[in-house]
């Protein structure tokens, strides 16, 4: 039997073998610190709103700058930006473990959402660039996601142990030798960029636009957790302000003609409140096992293991799935799974039972995640060409994490009035019920006028 393995095809296998460790690092920091939170609120005497910034911050910023990053990714060099991405994730993570008070923690989480839009899109592209042939490229682009998604997994497991046997601060601590182990590989294992242009007139980049895609979800979240309302009209005027600069803009982030596809649009819409009712659910279980349940933070870790096992079985039949029902109808079908585990999570009792009350609900919303998101990715990429994929890539990726982020500081901002008690959690759960279904009306609602 012939032999397979050449240098060139090791070398390549290791190289995505690093791209990948890194975006694991950055998965398990969408998560690692939802079973910490109730920890980090007794440390530092922080209320629910507050805590939310801790979760928020990472992907609002991350989401904002995604579309930046790609585009600097394009203008000044793959592997320059990926390792400049990769050093500041681990200089904010140092800072986040570091952290003295609430303020400086959540800044460092600003920090580390940055490092994620500079390294994820160069990652994207230079395992594009390691394998040309369509087939080759989806398969390794599917070993990056499936890397990427088992880190979301991780990081739910991997924090309640941390927090228990060590200290929350350990959760981002842990992320600085191996981010070390990235920045130290890379030159040996990545080839070095090609010379950049002279001159920045020559690379057209959109700062004004991606400034206000950044401030206008920040000063929005803001204004919602502290229920004011300038802040609030502030941050939307900031989002409009985004959308006349991109029209007038001559290299835009993201054109305007790009969403005159229905489905495309559709699909985004969707994806934003999808991610709304998934980052409700991972912050507000949590807070509901440890401080109403009295789980200790491993316990409430390992309390997620159905949930995760839910995920990682949806994620393995989602392509049957897909296949018998079509992209849209398995998005629909994932959406009333999430609904129906939302609805199920809106009734929790004042004093309930894990096994009774909340696991039915979160192993729902687990399948209804792994088969939902998945589907509604693939038709936000409907109809794509070789001009506007990496913009239709960067799009979805930034409504899922401003999605998840502005969607988790509302439903928490506007639901709890206080001290979070369990009919606050109720009613964010209730409304989360209702954008998720009105995701799912709206998919359908696409279908028929097509």
């Amino acid at each position: 039997m012939k032999n397979t393995h050449t240098p060139a095809r090791d070398r390549r296998a290791l190289t995505l073998t690093l791209l990948s460790l890194l975006q694991f690092l950055i998965a398990i920091d969408v998560t690692v610190v939802n079973v910490a939170v109730p920890t980090i609120g007794a440390h530092f005497h922080a209320g629910t709103s507050s805590l939310s910034w801790v979760v928020t911050g990472y992907t609002v910023v991350g989401g904002g700058l995604l579309l930046l990053g790609g585009r600097l990714t394009d203008l000044l060099g793959r592997r320059r930006m990926f390792l400049l991405g990769a050093a500041l994730f681990a200089l904010a993570s140092l800072a986040a473990g570091l952290a003295p008070n609430l303020e400086a923690l959540i800044a460092a989480r600003f920090a580390q959402g940055a490092g994620e839009a500079l390294a994820s899109p160069a990652a994207m592209s230079l395992i594009a660039l390691l394998y040309p042939a369509p087939d080759e490229r989806a398969k390794a682009l599917g070993i990056w996601g499936a890397i990427s998604a088992s880190g979301l997994v991780v990081g739910v497991l991997l924090s309640g142990a941390i927090v228990q046997l060590l200290d929350w601060r350990w959760i981002f601590g842990i992320n600085v030798p191996v981010a070390a182990v990235v920045l130290l590989a890379t030159p040996a294992l990545v080839g070095p960029d090609g010379p950049r242009r002279r001159g920045l007139a020559g690379r057209r980049l959109d700062l004004p636009g991606a400034a206000l895609l950044t401030a206008g979800p920040l000063l929005l979240v803001f204004g919602v957790l502290r229920h004011s309302v300038p802040a609030a009209l502030a941050g939307c005027a900031l989002l409009g302000a985004f959308v006349a600069v991109e029209r007038c803009a001559k290299n835009p982030l993201v054109p305007l003609g790009f969403f005159a596809h229905r489905t495309r649009t559709v699909a985004n819409a969707a994806t934003v409140l999808l991610s709304a009712g998934l980052s409700t659910t991972f912050f507000l279980a949590t807070l509901y096992l440890q401080d109403v349940l009295g789980l200790t933070p491993l316990q409430a870790g390992l309390a997620y293991l159905p949930f995760c096992a839910s995920l990682l079985v949806a994620m393995a039949v989602v392509g049957r799935v897909v296949q018998a029902l079509g992209t849209a109808y398995a998005a629909v079908a994932g959406l009333l799974l999430t609904a129906a585990g939302l609805a199920l999570l809106a009734r929790l009792p004042d004093r309930g039972s894990l096994w009774v009350d909340v696991l039915p609900g979160m192993v729902a919303v687990a399948a209804g995640m792994g088969i939902g998101l998945i589907a509604l990715q693939n038709a936000a990429l409907s109809d794509v060409t070789e001009a506007d994929a990496g913009t239709a890539s960067g799009v979805q990726r930034s409504v899922d994490q401003l999605g998840g982020s502005l969607g988790l500081s509302v439903l928490v901002g506007g639901s709890f009035t206080g001290a979070a008690q369990v009919a606050d959690f109720r009613l964010a759960f209730g409304w989360a019920t209702v954008g998720v279904l009105v995701a799912a009306a709206g998919v359908l609602l696409a279908l028929r006028k097509k």
